[in-house]
């Protein structure tokens, strides 16, 4: 019986030093994060800004804090650009809180993006925070982390992270806003495009670099087409600035380009690319597929389309719906809280035709075993 015992407790000894042994070598041991947890790093401009522009002076255009925005989930406004929630708000909970909003903890990823924010320096400078100052904020957050959890578990925690990104519409808008035939010229076009990229690369980079390895990015909608712009220069075809389409489209492609020839270059670099041209141009065109009455007006604004930038200005004087859940746009350039769950599904779980090659939920998977066997009391 001793001998049965004693051969016993040598077999469960043995298991336990194989699982160790197991462990360490694919780099799990205990840590000072929760199981399965992977943090989500926001970049980019007003669909992705959870409140970051309330934390210093800029123009009106470029916040979200008053009423009737945050009316549908919040209550009261957020600095989110919609009626509630933007689409970060259902890929994670708890919430990821603005990089600027004080006495946050980042264990679960920072947003660090902004009303107005572009990819290029020149945009809206000295009003927003662009992609450069946005990738510095990214940098304290990593020094913070290694300070606070040790070079180690810090390094865990980065590359199991997802960077999430959506930007460069305001690079394209504001040029055009000036000017609404500079993009007419095709060699205008591709450099231009290419100048975005470029800094792009840059930015993935960077963060490659300090251990990031998971990328998630929505690809520009069909930004000619939004409210804004219909109200822009109303005499169009179909009410779009084409122009503005077009670009979208080929920025799309280089973007998926350059995804893949990053994938094809740097070691263990994955990524998940949702087709947000297709899935909001969907919409727009045929909204009661979809479960909205209106698929091109705002539901907050005034003029055509209620296309003009006047929700909340009560100087102004706008017109508001009585359910945003009936409208794709909330005003005259961002979604509702509704499209926003839509959108965010499909980045999350949708098929390899609207996310690839990855979906986010797969993404956030990738080599995680290790941490989801990590019990913490």
């Amino acid at each position: 019986m001793r001998a049965r015992m004693f051969s016993w407790a040598v077999f469960a000894a043995l298991l336990l030093n194989i699982v160790l042994l197991i462990n360490t070598a694919s780099g799990c041991r205990d840590n000072l994060l929760p199981p399965k947890h992977s943090a989500l790093f926001v970049f980019g401009d007003s669909l992705f800004d959870s409140g970051n522009n309330n934390y210093f002076d800029t123009l009106l255009r470029f916040k979200a804090n008053f009423s009737p925005y945050g009316k549908t989930f919040f209550g009261y406004p957020t600095g989110r650009a919609t009626d509630g929630r933007i689409i970060p708000d259902f890929i994670r909970l708890p919430l990821i809180p603005p990089y600027l909003q004080p006495g946050q903890k980042w264990e679960y990823g920072v947003n660090f993006a902004s009303i107005g924010g572009g990819v290029l320096d020149d945009t809206h400078p000295g009003y927003v925070i662009n992609l450069r100052d946005q990738l510095r904020n990214f940098m304290n957050v990593e020094q913070h982390l290694r300070e606070k959890l040790g070079d180690e578990e810090a390094k865990a925690l980065l590359s199991s992270a997802v960077y999430l990104f959506n930007i460069g519409s305001n690079d394209y808008f504001a040029p055009f806003q000036e000017n609404s035939r500079f993009f007419r010229s095709q060699h205008v076009q591709k450099e231009y495009i290419g100048r975005l990229i470029g800094n792009l690369t840059n930015a993935i980079q960077e963060i490659y670099n300090k251990g990031g390895r998971k990328f998630a990015f929505l690809g520009l909608s069909p930004i000619g087409c939004l409210p804004w712009v219909r109200a822009f220069d109303p005499p169009r075809t179909n009410g779009c600035a084409q122009e503005l389409v077009e670009i979208a489209k080929q920025h799309n492609i280089a973007l998926s380009q350059l995804l893949q020839k990053l994938e094809n270059h740097l070691k263990d670099f994955k990524h998940s690319t949702h087709d947000f041209f297709t899935s909001f141009s969907d919409r727009s065109n045929n909204p009661r597929k979809y479960g909205f009455t209106a698929g091109k007006m705002a539901c907050c604004g005034s003029g055509i389309y209620r296309g003009l930038p006047t929700c909340g200005k009560v100087m102004n004087g706008y017109d508001l719906c009585e359910n945003p859940r009936e409208f794709l746009f909330f005003d005259s350039g961002h979604a509702t809280e509704k499209a926003n769950e839509q959108f965010a599904k499909l980045l999350w779980s949708g098929d390899s035709d609207v996310t690839w090659p990855y979906n986010l939920k797969s993404l956030f998977e990738i080599d995680n075993k290790c941490r989801s066997n990590v019990s913490t009391e």
